[in-house]
């Protein structure tokens, strides 16, 4: 029949389109803001750092301020000053901590690289979008405090790497627990070094009238004389 084709598909779309207002399935849009869509676990915006514990974000950072990903970000648009001191991380281990990291988010492009770079798993990308602000200057330069988020978070929005590096960093800290453990045995089971005994010389006591004892003074041998010696007599 002429036209068929053309009315077959009338009819799909024409059932899509009713479908849509009343099969969630079919449901393309939300009502934004009231609604969100669950973003996908490998959708990133912008780097966030994490930090062992949610009670104290600042004295459980992972980041050890080395500067990798200062030197390695395109736009340059990290910002990070190296404490003058050390203090323990959250396995108690006595490590610098950043003084200053701020992250310009003006500047930032989610290229990832500062991630990609990080030996200690310390920044990763955060799932943020809203970020409109009124002051394009100092409401997005964000310091530490605004960039701390707990390990916690970070199983929120990426749970299979999350999952993947508290895996590897718990191997490795196990792994050096017993290498210490390993190196203070070895270091208990070896022989102390002994020290040869020097022999004291005990020097005599001499009575003394008043009743006291007193040391004798050791008499040390005669001085070779300073004349030359005498020629024997001749023999009668």
């Amino acid at each position: 029949m002429l036209g068929s084709g053309l009315l077959k598909g009338l009819g799909v779309t024409a059932k899509n389109l009713v479908g849509s207002f009343h099969d969630p399935a079919r449901l393309t849009t939300v009502e934004y803001p009231e609604q969100k869509t669950k973003l996908p676990e490998n959708y990133r915006n912008f780097p966030f750092l994490v930090s062992e514990n949610a009670t104290d974000p600042m004295g459980t950072l992972r980041c050890v301020a080395c500067q990798i990903c200062e030197k390695e970000c395109p736009p340059q648009c990290i910002y990070i000053e190296k404490s003058a001191d050390k203090k323990p991380d959250a396995t108690g281990k006595q490590q610098l901590y950043p003084k200053v990291f701020d992250i310009d988010t003006s500047v930032c492009m989610s290229c990832q690289i500062c991630v990609e770079v990080c030996p200690f798993d310390a920044i990763k990308m955060d799932q943020v979008f809203e970020i409109a602000t009124t002051d394009r200057f100092t409401a997005l330069l964000l310091d530490r405090n605004q960039l701390a988020k707990p390990n916690s978070y970070f199983h929120q929005i990426h749970p299979t790497e999350a999952n993947e590096v508290d895996t590897r960093l718990a191997a490795e800290r196990k792994a050096a627990e017993e290498k210490a453990k390993a190196a203070a045995a070895a270091k208990a089971a070896a022989p102390k070094p002994t020290t040869p005994d020097v022999a004291r010389v005990s020097r005599p006591v001499s009575p003394d009238p008043t009743g006291q004892e007193t040391r004798a003074t050791p008499q040390l041998p005669a001085a070779p004389s300073a004349e030359a010696p005498k020629p024997p007599p001749p023999a009668a």
